[in-house]
Order: structure tokens, then sequence, then C-alpha cells
């Protein structure tokens, strides 16, 4: 009799608050957001395979995980051959969630913009090498942006029941992903346009 296989079991979710300001620091660099978004992508990876994902240099890369490492969001695996260094993140992913009221949020902009720096440069590889991805990709690709009238709830609604529809695809934690599926980027970014509020 065939023995079935045993399903996975499901990663669990690690989400920390990041609000410590040199830990927040530490992820204003866009190459680490990228370093540290593929170690949760696809689990442990050596600086080498980092470099290659992110399109940077090993030495780099292994620069960039040391000062992760230091701020505990990846560790160092044991190495199965002895030469290699693999590392593994530690979360799946984080939220930056300061108490109402506190006023200033040091590191909190500078991560931010380093965070957006990543989506242009993701976005605009994507549009300069978008003729050699599949056509079945192509179709689906998406670029939208939406002019909304709503309250500070209703936008915080809005995202919350976004982040809902998202998170059982999230490559960090998914463990049922049919065998063609591949690693797609998807960003939202939601904030106020006051200037454009009638006086």
């Amino acid at each position: 009799m065939n023995e079935q296989p045993t399903p996975q079991q499901p990663t669990p979710e690690h989400r920390p608050n990041l609000t410590d300001p040199a830990v927040l620091d530490a992820l204003a660099h866009p190459v680490r957001l990228d370093v540290l978004g593929y170690l949760m992508s696809v689990g442990a990876a050596t600086a080498s395979e980092c470099a290659r994902a992110v399109g940077d240099t090993p030495s780099n890369c292994s620069y960039h995980l040391r000062v992760l490492a230091s701020h505990g969001l990846v560790a160092a695996e044991e190495s199965t051959d002895g030469r290699t260094r693999p590392w593994r993140a530690t979360i799946t992913g984080f939220t930056n969630e300061f108490p109402e009221g506190s006023g200033e949020q040091p590191g909190l902009d500078a991560m931010l913009e380093a965070s957006l720096q990543l989506d242009y440069q993701l976005a605009r590889e994507h549009v300069r090498t978008r003729a050699t991805v599949p056509e079945a990709w192509r179709d689906v690709e998406a670029h939208a942006t939406y002019g909304l009238q709503v309250t500070p709830d209703e936008l915080r609604t809005i995202v919350e029941q976004i982040d809902a529809v998202i998170r059982p695809f999230l490559a960090a934690t998914r463990t049922d992903a049919p065998d063609d599926a591949g690693h797609a980027h998807l960003s939202l970014t939601a904030f106020p346009r006051p200037q454009f509020s009638r006086p």
C-alpha cells in the first residue's frame, strides 16, 4: 500500500512590530530590505544566492546580512557542506505601529523612503525586461492608482481588507502553492493628499 505524503505544516507567522530606531535605521537601505524579503520568501540562502537574487555582490550582501543579524532579523544556519554559510529570516514580515500620540517616530521616514525606492527600482526593472517575462505573467501584471474620497477610518478599513485578501498568498507562510506558482511583487501605498482638498 502506498503511503500518502504528509501535508506540509504551515509556517507560523511572526510579524513583530518594529519601532526601535536602531532597527528602522538598519532597514533604511533598499538592498537590505530586498535581501530580507528574499529570505522571507525562499527560506535559507547564502550571501551568493542573495546577491544573484537582488542584483548585488556577495560581499555587499554578506555585510547586509550581518547588519540584519545584529538586529535579530536574520540568523545564520548550520552549514551543510562546511564551506557555505546559509542565512534564514527570523520573521515572516513586520509592522511599524507606534503608540497613538507618540509624536516623533525616529527612523521610520528613512525606512519608508528606502522601501519606496526599492519598489520604484523593481518596477522600473520589470518594465525594462518585461518582454522576457512569460505572456501569462504579463497578462496579469498591474499598475493602478486610485484617487479616493474617504475618511481616515474608511482608509484604514480598505487597507485592512486588502491585507486580509493578500495574507493567504504570502510566500513566507504559504504551504499550498501550486507547482506553477512563482514569486510576484505587490506593494501598496496609501496616504492623504491634503493639497487636493477644497478650502
